[in-house]
């Protein structure tokens, strides 16, 4: 089967002060990753805070600029693409961030957050969708009207995973999605992302630095370790019978 995502020898590197943004630069936040991602599965990202797992999610959706490499995406190279040549890949790629909170317009209401992509992309039948949303992710639609602040964090990351659905995208990438809620409502959106999943055939990328949630979600784990890809494998067999001592560190603080 053909890989739906190909990332091959992806670099990214920017000065010391400068912003992600700029690519040039002597420090190094990716050092040649390689992985692959088939339609409906997912590949579980894992390692610690500052190990370069957001910063690889940033640049396979081109939210950040790749200094070299390739980003394969469906056959076609999206590294290369510009403009309104990237846009269509755009819709096919979308994320789910870290904290709610941050991610959402306080100033608009729950209909605009999740229309804003349909209205970006000129798509149709905006209202049916959105409300088709609020479905798929189990919120109702009284609460279209309403601002951020007024929903529960939970809530608040339906939203998120509804605004990620609202282009109809083959791949997301989740950020880490869980680690801003409570443990009660951890369970709940993992569940929902697992649903979704069978329902509409979606492929995911989840970063996590917890190696036990990582495991319970993935199809196949790489685990980073100062910009690099230090292990890559089949869940299970990741998780039993670890072969690089970074990995067994990472097993090791979950006992």
């Amino acid at each position: 089967m053909t890989a739906l995502l190909e990332v091959k020898d992806l670099r990214v590197s920017y000065a010391s002060g400068q912003s992600l943004t700029k690519a040039e630069g002597s420090f190094q936040a990716l050092k040649g990753i390689n992985l692959a991602l088939e339609q409906g599965q997912t590949l579980g990202i894992v390692g610690e805070s500052g190990c370069g797992k957001s910063t690889l999610a940033k640049t396979i959706v081109r939210l950040l600029e790749p200094s070299s490499g390739r980003i394969i995406f469906d056959g076609v190279d999206i590294a290369t693409l510009r403009g309104p040549k990237l846009k269509p890949y755009r819709k096919q790629i979308q994320m789910i961030f870290q904290d709610p909170s941050d991610s959402l317009n306080p100033k608009h209401t729950l209909f605009s957050i999740i229309a804003e992509p349909m209205e970006i992309h000129h798509e149709p039948d905006r209202e049916e969708r959105v409300n088709e949303l609020m479905d798929l992710v189990g919120l109702p639609k009284a609460l279209l009207t309403r601002y951020p602040h007024e929903l529960s964090g939970g809530q608040r990351q339906r939203v998120g995973i509804a605004r990620a659905l609202a282009l109809k995208p083959r791949l997301v990438i989740c950020d880490e999605p869980v680690s801003a809620l409570d443990l009660s409502v951890q369970s709940q959106i993992i569940n929902l992302l697992l649903g979704l999943q069978k329902t509409l055939g979606l492929s995911y990328i989840f970063i996590s630095h917890d190696l036990r949630l990582v495991r319970h979600f993935s199809d196949w784990i790489a685990v980073m370790y100062k910009g690099e890809i230090v292990e890559y494998g089949a869940s299970d067999t990741l998780y039993h019978a670890p072969k690089h001592e970074y990995t067994r560190s990472l097993l090791k603080n979950l006992s």
